[in-house]
């Protein structure tokens, strides 16, 4: 039989020591079999339990003293003993009590800092800090409202749904790129486990089947565009107007470009005597480098404009920087409200009736080209930066047929300008 050891007393642990050379020490407290003090050189101590589990000899930690105290040290190690004798390791099932612990506080992450972290993650992933902005801004003005506070683990197809469907028939587009930006968190979530299961912001198999499709709701996505025959009087009315936000969106009308190609055009983009305008890749939607051949209006307006020193900016916003997208709208509902003042139906798409936005004219110039002109279709989507067929696109990506575009835009702002008979066909370019 093993020696009973001596049932010391709280005092006498206490006054256990270290004899001061060699290695840890162990003394036998009594009161419980195999529980220990250990004592080391530098006078830290700690509860010891030595058993046998199985058929292996096992040194369970019981905590520091005076932490855990004697009495408290005893009855840890009798319900450590009480474990054995029911089958369980109690050191193997204290590292899983551990694990579960650290996987439901891994888990216990909320969708906004979960957007949080993804963005720092993928920060090397995205083109530019304004393509980051984008994303931020897209998840707080539509989900973090609603899962913000949610724990990701948390997140179901429903409270997915309840995000989308407010803004999914008349945002199509935002409503679609919102989706796959809460997927993408989520996934990032699951992997880094956080959560687990399905993702609940998944279209194929899941929200395919609740949702329409966002192709089938494309016509009530369109943009407002403006009228073909309204359009020479409109340019007409806005060259009226001053401002830089003005002549931002004049530039945006003759080039067929894209706010946001407009609003961070930089001097440097610009080649004066060539009269083209070349974009880099990193701004642009395809990111691909596009070369917009710049008429004789599009030139005479770049030149008349003032350079303010320290910004790069073509149109500079009135502190400095970039000029908000909401600075075109507003002069283009400007335009809009100054047309129902004179007794007109203003400026609205002839559709919906809504009144048009700078996004449509773009589709303006598509409908110029294709109901108005003998220009071939792929040429406009070219010159609208769209994707079309890789061999039509290689085409007309070389020099002479950025000269043949250079014939369309010309045209294009013939007749804006009203120098082209409204109606008439245009003799098609080289």
């Amino acid at each position: 039989m093993p020696k009973i050891a001596k049932e010391l007393s709280a005092l006498e642990v206490k006054n256990l020591a270290h004899p001061g050379t060699g290695r840890n020490v162990i003394h036998p407290v009594g009161g419980v079999t195999g529980l220990y003090l250990q004592l080391t050189p530098k006078g830290g101590r700690s509860w010891l339990l030595r058993t046998t589990i199985g058929e292996k000899r096992r040194e369970i930690g019981l905590g520091g003293y005076p932490d855990v105290t004697l009495s408290q040290a005893r009855e840890r190690a009798r319900e450590a003993k009480e474990q054995i004798r029911a089958g369980i390791d109690p050191v193997e099932q204290r590292k899983a009590n551990k694990a579960a612990l650290v996987a439901a506080q891994r888990r216990g992450l909320t969708f906004s800092d979960a957007v949080e972290q993804y963005l720092s993650a993928k920060l090397d992933a995205f083109k530019n800090d304004k393509h980051r902005a984008q994303w931020r801004s897209t998840l707080e003005t539509y989900a973090v409202p609603d899962l913000g506070k949610m724990l990701v683990q948390d997140i179901a197809v429903q409270d997915v749904l309840r995000v989308l469907e407010p803004i999914w028939h008349n945002k199509t587009e935002t409503a679609s790129r919102l989706r796959g930006r809460i997927e993408a968190v989520l996934s990032w979530a699951t992997v880094a486990g956080y959560r687990r299961g399905d993702n609940p912001a998944r279209w194929g198999g899941n929200l395919k089947e609740l949702l329409p499709a966002p192709a089938k709701l494309k016509g009530n996505a369109n943009q407002p565009a403006l009228q073909i025959d309204d359009a020479p009087q409109w340019l007409a009315d806005l060259r009226e107007r001053e401002g830089m936000s003005n002549r931002a969106l004049e530039f945006a009308a003759l080039t067929a470009s894209r706010s946001q190609e407009v609003r961070g055009a930089r001097w440097e983009e610009i080649d004066l005597k060539a009269a083209l305008w070349i974009i880099p890749a990193a701004r642009m939607k395809m990111d691909r480098e596009h070369r917009v051949p710049l008429s004789a209006d599009a030139l005479a307006l770049l030149k008349a404009l003032p350079r303010f020193q320290g910004s790069a900016h073509v149109f500079p916003a009135p502190k400095g920087g970039e000029m908000s997208d909401m600075a075109l709208s507003a002069a283009m509902k400007r335009l809009h409200a100054a047309k129902l003042a004179e007794g007109g139906v203003g400026y609205v798409d002839r559709v919906s009736k809504r009144p048009a936005v700078p996004h449509g004219l773009r589709s303006t110039f598509r409908d110029w080209v294709a109901e108005r002109t003998h220009f071939p279709g792929d040429m406009a989507e070219v010159a609208l930066a769209h994707k079309v067929g890789n061999a039509v696109e290689a085409a007309y990506r070389r020099g002479d047929m950025v000269e043949k575009r250079r014939g369309m835009m010309d045209a294009w702002a013939d007749y804006l300008a009203g120098r082209a008979r409204a109606g008439a066909d245009v003799v098609r370019i080289g």
